[in-house]
Order: structure tokens, then sequence, then C-alpha cells
């Protein structure tokens, strides 16, 4: 991350990432550059997508991106952009950053593996805390619950930013809906792979990462 420079403002949103993805990448996600084509990869969707430093360190010490990328980072002719680039950048599978997006394509890229009879590859999706304060994303919450999207994973990191509380908490919005949820500490990785691997049967799964607070959605 130190290569890259220029996106300051989103750093917090960036660097309270780091560990969630660092785990999920590291020791649970079934694709890597050899397989990031493949039918049956489990899916990746950084909603998340305004501070993509993160992001863009983990694909590079994973094999996805070149280092020497790193140092144009924003740059005009750079494929790493301050939002990700599902066509420029390898391993993305959506452009995102603006919010609200993610859970809504991941909930269709779950129903259409289901439609397609694929029921290994697993889809999962990072949000921010401050996406949920988007309409759109409780419309996929209450639509994935009653549909049983058991593939469908969200990964919510929690730095205190949103705008609007949710009562009884951002689990207690999930449970409503028919979902597992697990709330663990954002920074501890033996807690996020013990809540990204826990199983769910018949229900979409949820894991809330709580991270220090920082004024980044």
């Amino acid at each position: 991350m130190a290569l890259m420079t220029g996106d300051e403002k989103h750093g917090p949103a960036a660097t309270s990432t780091l560990d969630a993805l660092w785990v999920l990448y590291d020791r649970v996600l079934r694709v890597g550059p050899e397989t990031a084509e493949a039918q049956g990869r489990d899916r990746f969707l950084l909603s998340k997508g305004h501070g993509p430093m993160a992001y863009y360190a983990v694909l590079t010490a994973k094999g996805f991106v070149p280092e020497e990328w790193l140092t144009g980072f924003g740059s005009y002719d750079s494929a790493l952009g301050h939002h990700p680039d599902r066509l420029l950048v390898p391993g993305a599978e959506i452009g995102s950053g603006s919010l609200g997006h993610g859970l809504p394509l991941a909930v269709g890229t779950a129903l259409g593996l289901r439609a397609r009879g694929l029921g290994d590859p697993r889809v999962w999706v990072l949000i921010g805390d401050a996406e949920l304060d988007e309409g759109s994303n409780h419309e996929a919450i209450a639509y994935a619950g009653p549909s049983g999207l058991e593939a469908l994973h969200t990964l919510v990191i929690d730095n205190a930013s949103a705008t609007h509380a949710r009562p009884g908490g951002i689990a207690a919005r999930f449970e409503v809906a028919g979902w597992s949820v697990m709330t663990v500490d954002g920074r501890d990785h033996e807690a996020l792979y013990a809540a990204y691997t826990a199983p769910h049967p018949g229900q979409p799964h949820a894991v809330v990462a709580r991270v220090e607070p920082r004024h980044a959605a």
C-alpha cells in the first residue's frame, strides 16, 4: 500500500478493509490468477470501491496484479483507478465505488449461478456500514433471506461511519430478514476466518467486522 499515493482522503477506507480482505483472499476464496475466468470460481465483489488501495495491494500479493502497476495508482494511464474497473483490473468482478450497488449485484450473481445449476461457487461482497444508508441494500437483504441464497456472503466493514443508526445494530438488520450473522473484531484474523467459514445451511451469511471508527464510508 505504501507504493500507492494520491488518495489520502480515502486512506482510512482502505486500511479499514485490509485485514478482512487479506484473510478472505489468503484462506477462504477459491480463486486465483489462473482460475479468474473459471466457471466454478468463487466470486468476490468489492462494493466499497472508493479507497481501493488495500484491494489492489491484496490482488498484487496474490499475483493478479503486477507490482509495478502500484506506483502509477490513480494516474491518467493507469489501470488502477480511484474506483476499480473490472475491464482493467485483473481479478475484479465489477466496477465499483458508487455506494449501494454491490450487494444487489451479488444477489443477482448468486441467482445466476443457481439458475445455471452451479451449486459450488460462493459469492462474497464487501460493503461499508455507511452503504446501509442506501435503500437498494435493504431491498437486497430483504430478498436474499427468504430466497435462501446460501451461496451469498456479505462482509460489512463497520467503522462507525454510517449517518443513520440501525435499530438493534447492523447484525439485527440481517437477522430479521432471515440471514445467518456473526459480528467479529475486524482486525482479528482467526475470528474473521471462523466467521467466514461458519456453516449456514439454507441461509445467506453476513459477517460484520468492527474496526476502529474513522471518517470513511
